[in-house]
């Protein structure tokens, strides 16, 4: 299994079990949580394939629908929807799975930015839509204002993670360890920024 899958599954579990419990709390159906679940977490990569010129991998391959169902029932199980109980995107469970998520998919679609031998705006707009497309469909979905236009340190890291990305891959660095690294880096700087109350400047 190589370093590709492994951060997409993990990106699509995280975003699925965020996409849950928002949806739980918003006492939405079944049907409604499995929608909000596969879209919030299958949405961005569905996005960054079209940008790429790709059939959505989603489309071909089992194993995104699969995780979803799995990471939902997992979830159910540990009764992880049961931890908070109100305002569930300002709770620390949600910010977890939810920054997991975004460092794995910004790594996933800086990855095939390179592939495709896009160039550096290309390569940050693909991971940047690869985290966040899923979030803000999830969010206009629930007609809210979507989560990256008014919360924390979260877009930015996206491009922090695409631009180290593409600046490891032309020094040819790029390999297993050091895209573990930059996950754990910007995985901690998005939970600090969040306890931290971290604000870009506001007009």
């Amino acid at each position: 299994m190589n370093l590709l899958i492994v951060s997409d599954i993990i990106g699509i579990a995280s975003f699925a079990i965020s996409g849950l419990l928002i949806a739980y709390h918003k006492k939405l159906d079944i049907l409604g949580i499995l929608i909000l679940s596969a879209l919030t977490a299958l949405g961005g990569g569905i996005i960054r394939d079209l940008l790429a010129d790709r059939t959505p991998f989603a489309f071909i391959n089992y194993y995104p629908s699969i995780t979803v169902i799995s990471a939902i029932i997992i979830a159910i199980l540990l009764k992880l929807h049961l931890q908070e109980e109100h305002q569930i995107s300002n709770k620390f469970l949600f910010i977890i799975f939810d920054s997991i998520g975004l460092c794995a998919f910004s790594i996933t679609g800086s990855f095939v930015g390179l592939e495709s031998g896009f160039n550096l705006f290309g390569v940050i707009i693909l991971g940047f839509v690869t985290a966040l497309g899923g979030g803000i469909i999830r969010d206009i979905l629930l007609n809210q204002i979507p989560f990256i236009l008014k919360k924390e340190f979260y877009g930015t890291i996206a491009i922090l993670i695409s631009l180290c990305m593409f600046i490891l891959y032309h020094l040819e660095l790029l390999n297993s360890l050091t895209t573990l690294i930059v996950f754990g880096v910007f995985l901690t700087m998005r939970i600090v920024a969040y306890k931290q109350k971290w604000q870009l400047p506001r007009l």
